[in-house]
């Protein structure tokens, strides 16, 4: 359980850099929403659609115990509806929204986890968590 933890930890830095210092809620919602389209594009070639759905709607479902507000949310989720999600979650506060991604996501990679095992889930996420190139800074050489 102990790398789970350290994926956690990771998932939940990767969100951070990925939203910034001084996200608003819509930015907070469209990087939580991005995120799980990446994760989506990385396992369906693995799992198929469905059951990246599957995970999915079983993430959120676990997920929504910690956010009863959003409960409404998951019995009208019949595929990966990102942008309801988004709809939803633009209406939480910036801390709220966050949290809920946070938890999302985790639960999202510990159910994966329990299913193909910490080593392959964490290659096939490896690109989503890591930062790319483009999220780098540039860093301007002044003369």
């Amino acid at each position: 359980m102990s790398t789970l933890s350290e994926e956690s930890r990771q998932i939940v830095a990767s969100l951070t850099r990925r939203v910034g210092p001084n996200a608003d809620i819509a930015q907070i919602a469209h990087t939580i929403t991005l995120t799980l389209r990446d994760m989506d594009a990385a396992l369906t070639p693995i799992i198929g659609q469905q059951g990246v759905i599957a995970l999915y709607r079983r993430s959120l479902h676990l997920s929504i115990s910690t956010h009863s507000r959003l409960a409404g949310t998951y019995d009208s989720v019949q595929t990966m509806d990102l942008t309801a999600l988004k709809a939803v979650l633009v209406e939480q506060t910036k801390a709220d929204a966050l949290f809920f991604g946070e938890v999302l996501l985790t639960t999202f990679y510990a159910l994966l986890t329990t299913l193909i095992g910490p080593s392959l889930t964490a290659r096939l996420l490896r690109g989503v968590w890591e930062p790319s190139l483009s999220d780098i800074p540039s860093q301007e050489n002044s003369p």
